[in-house]
């Protein structure tokens, strides 16, 4: 067959080749182009702080004891801040985008402090590290703190121990587990928290009338 006008056997055999890659990369830049998905926007992670204010905060005891209020204790898995949930199949869900801001167990230990400093039981309420002597101490360990949304509850738990050092040894005055619930109306994390501040506040009224004899 006669070749193109104007052109030579070289030229008409190479054009098809050469229309052919451009529509080749073409193609592939069309491709390339509706392979690209939309980013989806980054989840943050929310630090929720764990504070349990008093309704009201009490003048010291000029004439009460001195106690000191040690550091509590995590039991396993709760050094995590992740909020903790139960699940309907009995397993624990440890959030990893809504957690607490500090570890729990120190929190709750800073707030007990201030929760019975503000009791007026006591003439002073001491922090670990304090140079003042101390007539009572109280330890702990923080048990649970979760969300159990298929029974509508959360709860708190703390196993403490009060030591009476005026004799010269340690003597155990009170040994106790608190353990308390809150309503929980739905399982989103701001009622969750605001569940598990509430079911605290009681572990903290429940540990203050607990303490009451001895002071």
């Amino acid at each position: 067959m006669p070749a193109f006008a104007g052109m030579t056997d070289g030229e008409s055999a190479l054009r098809p080749a050469g229309i052919s890659r451009r529509l080749l990369l073409g193609g592939a830049l069309a491709l390339s182009g509706c392979s690209v998905l939309p980013q989806r926007p980054a989840i943050r992670q929310t630090q929720w702080p764990l504070t349990i204010p008093r309704p009201a905060m009490l003048p010291p005891n000029p004439h009460g004891p001195i106690l000191l209020v040690s550091d509590l204790r995590a039991a396993a898995g709760l050094e995590r801040r992740g909020l903790q949930t139960i699940q309907p199949d009995g397993s624990l869900h440890v959030s990893f985008y809504e957690q607490w801001a500090v570890p729990p167990a120190e929190a709750i230990s800073s707030q007990l402090r201030q929760w019975i400093a503000g009791s007026g039981l006591f003439a002073a309420v001491l922090a670990p590290g304090s140079r003042m002597t101390a007539d009572l101490v109280l330890e702990g360990e923080l048990m649970a703190l979760q969300a159990t949304p298929s029974r509508h509850a959360a709860s708190a738990s703390l196993a403490m121990v009060l030591l009476d050092q005026r004799a010269g040894k340690d003597r155990v005055r009170l040994q106790q587990t608190f353990t308390t619930r809150a309503p929980l109306a739905k399982a989103d994390a701001t009622t969750i928290v605001r569940a598990e501040r509430a079911a605290l506040a009681e572990a903290f009224t429940a540990i203050q009338a607990a303490l009451h004899p001895f002071a």
